[in-house]
């Protein structure tokens, strides 16, 4: 695809010159207006720009500016009728790649042209790879600054290179096939194998063999040996997602080889000795299964060992603006596409929507957006409908009039706030917690809140 340039000059013979003299190897746009050229930069990527220095009574210099302040990756050549050595200087400090004198010598433009291209070529490919040791570094978008992340992160740390069994529980979609992963990767056993068995995702009849594994001629249709995921991890870690799923008879057979530390293939009368960490993950209530007799204790507890809560993200409302940018520039850079942004009220149905199905539905959402979006800037249209739907109504703690909190038009932003808060308390019985997470804010941040407004409830 051509570098696309764009040519800012308040002469329109100038600019008409140009676009015929850089057509066969450019993409050329013109303007002889400045606020126009800058509209231009909002509707698509423009790579190099030409910009007269004085355009009538606009100093170009100012123009610059703000061309930086939208895009401070694009390439600005300065033309010049009026060159010397001041504003020469003054424009590269601002940002200018280099400048050009008029009138313009288009063998001269051709070759700096070039080189200008080549830069951007060259500063492209490095902000590529930066991009890629980001999202590599982030590990499969397992992000976070709040307070709740942070607990899970250093808890992490703490048991990465012991064998203790691990069990996860959180909701679907909120990161624990991730913590396992982060466990195994940056442990110990990170040069050893990791072997991920969804117990939900595979049919009770085959859950036995995928386990442990099969000699040829064991049932029918064993034609040949076939090693199970215990010793496929041996060395390594041993996920098993859902374990919840795992049927009781299997349950009784999981936890012989836990404590034996050897596994016998189906078919087979030899045992294999193990080196296997587990790590284990459930989106049920285990203890409640153990109640109705769903669910092994001795298996539980044996799983239990270090247990740890991945938090739904509407637990850490903080951490979305981090999540929104790096899905952003995930699937950007999968479907080749240029970067995009969101408009303020495609970013703000995002920050109040819910996601039910945790940061798994937000990728989800911004891959949705990413593709079907045929701007630069992603607008609330281009959000799937749900989550345009979802509902204005006044802020409510149940369905009952009584709980709604009714503000009058006009009032302050910030005794709007401090209505909101204080009603929100009361509501809870000043459960600063529960008060927290229905506001979508730090426990900390509510603190300095009630501090600040000198809120006082109960």
């Amino acid at each position: 695809m051509k570098p696309k340039v764009l040519v800012i000059d308040d002469e329109q013979a100038i600019c008409t010159s140009l676009s015929f003299a850089l057509e066969n190897d450019y993409q050329v746009l013109t303007t002889t207006d400045p606020e126009k050229g800058l509209m231009i930069m909002d509707q698509s990527r423009v790579d190099i720009i030409l910009l007269d220095l004085r355009i009538g009574s606009c100093n170009g210099l100012e123009v610059l500016q703000k061309i930086k302040q939208k895009d401070a990756t694009v390439t600005v050549i300065i033309m010049t009728a009026y060159a010397t050595i001041e504003t020469s200087i003054e424009a590269i400090k601002k940002g200018a790649y280099y400048y050009i004198e008029k009138p313009i010598n288009i063998e001269e433009l051709s070759l700096l042209l070039l080189r200008a291209s080549e830069f951007l070529f060259m500063s492209q490919q490095v902000e590529t790879l930066n991009e890629e040791l980001e999202l590599r570094r982030n590990s499969e978008n397992f992000l976070g600054n709040s307070k709740a992340m942070k607990q899970v992160f250093s808890m992490i740390e703490r048991i990465k290179d012991i064998d203790s069994s691990v069990l996860i529980t959180g909701e679907s979609g909120s990161g624990k096939e991730l913590v396992a992963k982060r466990i195994h990767n940056t442990g110990k056993r990170k040069n050893g194998p990791l072997e991920i068995l969804n117990c939900a995702a595979i049919p009770e009849a085959l859950l036995e063999s995928e386990l442990f594994g099969y000699e040829k001629g064991a049932f029918t249709g064993a034609t040949q040996s076939k090693e199970g995921k215990w010793v496929a991890a041996n060395g390594g870690t041993l996920f098993l997602d859902e374990i919840s799923e795992m049927p009781l008879t299997l349950q009784a057979k999981l936890l012989r080889v836990i404590q034996e530390r050897e596994v016998t293939p189906l078919g087979s009368n030899r045992k294999i000795n193990l080196d296997v960490r587990i790590i284990s993950a459930a989106n049920k209530n285990i203890e409640q299964m153990i109640t109705e007799g769903t669910f092994r204790e001795d298996l539980y507890f044996r799983l239990n060992v270090i247990p740890i809560r991945t938090p739904p993200l509407r637990e850490r409302m903080e951490d979305l603006p981090l999540l929104i940018d790096y899905f952003l520039k995930k699937y950007c850079r999968e479907m080749n596409k240029e970067k995009k942004s969101l408009s303020t009220s495609a970013r703000r149905l995002l920050l109040n929507y819910q996601y039910p199905g945790n940061v798994r539905e937000l990728g989800n959402i911004i891959e949705y957006a990413v593709a079907l979006s045929i701007h630069q800037e992603i607008d609330k249209d281009d959000l799937p409908h749900y989550v345009q739907e979802q509902k204005k109504t006044a802020f409510t703690c149940s369905d009952n009039n009584d709980d709604i909190i009714h503000i009058p038009l006009g009032l302050p932003m910030k005794e709007i706030e401090k209505r909101v808060i204080g009603e929100t308390l009361r509501y809870y019985g000043n459960h600063r917690q529960k008060t927290a997470q229905i506001l979508q804010i730090s426990e900390r941040s509510l603190r300095d809140k009630i501090k600040q407004y000198e809120i006082n409830n109960i």
